[in-house]
């Protein structure tokens, strides 16, 4: 039975220190590993004028008062991805940010409104490094934890062997008999039709207004992800074009993006790319994620004009966003994000 009193009661808190004296320490060997290594740590600004352009992510939304009286709308970003992609742009050739950063909807055992996201950037470098970052980091804070093995709920995994890599293709037709692709055409145009035929095969419902994206959400939900990350970590890579908005597409097969995942213990734990330049390009996938997220939600966020600008001086690049609360999760055994948050956001209920 979960104990009803605050977190900051001297016998909860006595509890929980444990692992938030070890969350602090992982945090400083990842700052030691990044600057090792040649990168430089930034700050970025938690309000924006735009908190990212992605359909099903919420933002805390605000407005700043000027001095002549009038009032600027911002919003609590939800990723510090365009300010450091800005920086890219600005000449930094390897940077990190460890953030604070809000979403709105979004609390449960692996979410909460506001948590602490790591992303770092690589000029120049393919996300194949990112691949490697990431095992030398779930290495890095098993050592740092003093643990042999992570855990979340009765899954297990070997922090300190090579993560499988397995591609969105593969994953979907390993374990869920589905030919993903066959769905897909070059540049990224879907066959809704075809798709549903395949998920109500594999045994999953359908309802007609479903779209294509939905259903793959479905079947990665529902087939894939309970599969991922046990044993050992796996980084599933080579989404389909549709669901990598940030990401260039893969030379060697245009119906994917260089997009990955990072899963531990059926957690996933990071999101990468080899990074979009085309600020065209990019505009168009950003609008066509907010039509979509006004379909479903009746609201739009505003592009970054400036973002989009940027973007057409930043070099190529590679970018990863890990969730680093969910990294000490992991770690420690815990069980719920806010174990390991020094202070968690109250929960009033009415």
């Amino acid at each position: 039975m979960t104990d009803p009193s605050p977190w900051w009661a001297p016998h909860v808190h006595a509890d929980r220190r444990p692992r938030l004296l070890l969350r602090n320490a992982l945090m400083a060997a990842l700052r030691a590993w990044f600057a090792g290594r040649g990168f430089v740590e930034v700050d970025a600004a938690a309000l924006q004028v735009s908190p990212g352009n992605e359909a099903h992510l919420a933002a805390f939304a605000t407005r700043e008062r000027r001095a002549d009286g009038t009032h600027q709308p911002l919003y609590l970003h939800t990723s510090p991805e365009f300010a450091c992609k800005k920086l890219l742009a600005a000449g930094e050739p390897r940077l990190f940010c460890a953030a604070p950063v809000y979403r709105n909807g979004e609390r449960s055992a692996l979410h909460h409104p506001c948590f602490t996201m790591l992303e770092w950037y690589r000029a120049g470098e393919t996300y194949e490094a990112l691949m490697d970052d990431c095992a030398a980091i779930l290495a890095l804070a098993a050592e740092t934890a003093g643990v042999k093995r992570f855990q979340f709920r009765d899954r297990k995994a070997d922090p300190f062997f090579p993560p499988e890599r397995l591609s969105v293709a593969e994953a979907f037709r390993l374990f869920a008999g589905i030919d993903l692709l066959a769905s897909v055409a070059p540049g990224g145009e879907t066959d809704r039709g075809r798709l549903e035929a395949d998920v109500r095969a594999a045994g999953l419902r359908t309802a007609p207004d479903d779209t294509w994206a939905d259903l793959f959400s479905r079947v990665l939900t529902d087939k894939v992800e309970p599969r991922l990350g046990q044993g050992r970590a796996t980084i599933l890579h080579d989404y389909p074009i549709p669901e990598a908005a940030l990401a260039r597409p893969s030379p060697r097969d245009g119906r994917v993006a260089e997009r990955f995942e990072l899963y531990c213990c059926g957690v996933e734990l990071a999101n990468a790319f080899g990074e979009l330049t085309d600020a065209a390009e990019q505009r168009r996938r950003f609008e066509a994620e907010m039509d979509e997220r006004e379909r479903v939600y009746g609201e739009r966020y505003p592009l970054d004009e400036d973002f989009l600008a940027a973007l057409g001086r930043m070099p190529e690049a590679s970018g990863i966003a890990l969730g680093f609360d969910r990294l000490v999760m992991l770690a420690t055994g815990a069980t719920r994000i806010e174990d390991v948050l020094w202070t968690p956001v109250a929960d009033i209920r009415a």
